[in-house]
């Protein structure tokens, strides 16, 4: 399984997580000038952008450990963005991060839901 196709079921995977846990899943795949995010989801009063990170090995560490300065940064932007151009939504936010750990069948070993994983610059 190439990089891209693992990301995209993780990305598949996250959002099934996600709307089992109570969360409606607004916008996938939503990209402005600034990036792109995941998913972008609404949980009770709360707007939720997701960024969904999916590895099939740990050799390289966990895949809420890939997230690097300049992408958090980016997604603080993104997430600007989208509140700027978006009405009725909201006043709070928060940037969660999902970890999808797959097996070499590309099963599911591991789905975590991280909080507020990016916080405010």
């Amino acid at each position: 399984m190439k990089r891209q196709e693992t990301g995209n079921l993780g990305e598949k995977l996250a959002a099934g997580f996600l709307k089992k846990q109570g969360y409606c899943v607004l916008q996938t795949n939503y990209r402005c000038p600034e990036g792109e995010v995941d998913i972008v989801a609404r949980g009770k009063d709360c707007l939720v952008f997701v960024e969904v990170r999916a590895k099939r090995s740990s050799e390289f560490g966990s895949p809420e450990e890939s997230i690097t300065p300049a992408k958090m940064d980016k997604l603080r932007r993104v997430a600007a963005h989208y509140r700027q151009t978006h009405n009725d939504i909201p006043d709070s936010w928060r940037i969660d991060v999902v970890a999808v750990e797959l097996d070499w069948q590309n099963r599911p070993r591991r789905i975590e839901h991280i909080e507020n994983a990016v916080g405010e610059a």
